[in-house]
């Protein structure tokens, strides 16, 4: 059994970790109640690391899905109360206090595993495959840490969830191309009459590329609609960070469907995008029924 100490130094070694790393991750959002605010570093800092094994560094990948394995193998010791390692022992207080279901952190080691092993995608199905288990985790643990367990909701923080994931693939050409990795999905490669080798051989252009990416965009737009519906079950703080993040996303979506070059650039918002996102985050805190019913609809 860990001694108050002991659970308070880990607490504060996973907020040590969210500090120096910050990034779209709401590890520091004001608008987070104060006393989640632990919880979700926590959750950070055990994803952070996991992260890091299968990305960074130039191990080998046998020894990245190894790091994973025994990553996992801390968790299992976690439930039973026998981990030294600073991140589990805040990490088994964090399930044990806010009744967090463990697969969803299994999940998360599976899209770790997922990256290592990467090999594309070969449909929607596939790609939303992935997201269930590289995004939509993080959404439903932000729900039960605010005792949000409607199964509507859960469907609904998916769609933002895989959409934003979507998000991020298609914004990143510039980044992901070069390092040998695409993640549009054959079936809309195979309308624009394109090879995925082709296209990370950089013998494709943005134009012939642009079919493909039109109906990648289209499929996140629906998801993006999707997730609108969350909002009317969310707490006022809890709805104008997600409100955020959904005019955010699809203000990332929306510039990058504009770009001529998609391949080479990545989008921007303008002064101009930044008021819109701020006027529709209001609009959507306040009248979230509203949008909610007008997203649904398209």
């Amino acid at each position: 059994m860990q001694t108050n100490e002991r659970i308070a130094q880990a607490y504060q070694y996973c907020q040590d970790i969210a500090n120096q790393h910050y990034e779209n991750f709401p590890t520091a959002s004001l608008l987070l109640k104060k006393e989640l605010r632990p919880a979700v570093a926590v959750i950070y800092a055990f994803a952070r690391a996991a992260d890091d094994f299968a990305d960074e560094g130039e191990i080998s990948n046998t020894e990245r899905l190894q790091k994973l394995d025994d990553w996992e193998q801390q968790l299992d010791l976690c439930l039973k109360g026998e981990t030294d390692n600073q991140v589990f022992v805040a990490l088994a207080d964090v399930m044990e206090k806010h009744v967090l279901p463990v697969q969803l952190f299994r999940d998360l080691l599976t899209a770790f595993r997922m990256d290592v092993n990467f090999k594309g995608f070969e449909s929607l199905d596939s790609l939303k495959f992935y997201a269930k288990h590289s995004a939509n985790p993080i959404g439903r643990l932000m729900l039960a840490l605010h005792h949000i367990h409607d199964k509507d909701a859960l469907e609904y923080s998916d769609a933002v969830c895989t959409a934003l994931q979507l998000t991020n693939f298609w914004q990143d050409f510039k980044v992901d191309i070069p390092k040998k990795r695409c993640y549009l999905a054959v079936t809309w490669l195979d309308v624009s009459g394109i090879k995925r080798d082709d296209l990370l051989a950089n013998k494709v252009s943005s134009r012939q590329l642009a079919p493909a990416l039109k109906l990648a965009i289209t499929e996140t737009q629906t998801l993006f609609n999707q997730g609108h519906r969350l909002l009317p079950y969310l707490s006022i703080r809890l709805r104008i960070q997600i409100a955020a993040t959904l005019v955010g996303g699809m203000s990332i979506l929306h510039a990058t469907a504009k770009l001529p070059d998609p391949l080479h650039q990545r989008p921007t918002l303008t002064k101009l995008d930044w008021l819109k996102v701020s006027l529709n985050i209001g609009l959507l805190t306040l009248c979230p029924n509203h949008y909610a019913k007008q997203r649904g609809k398209t």
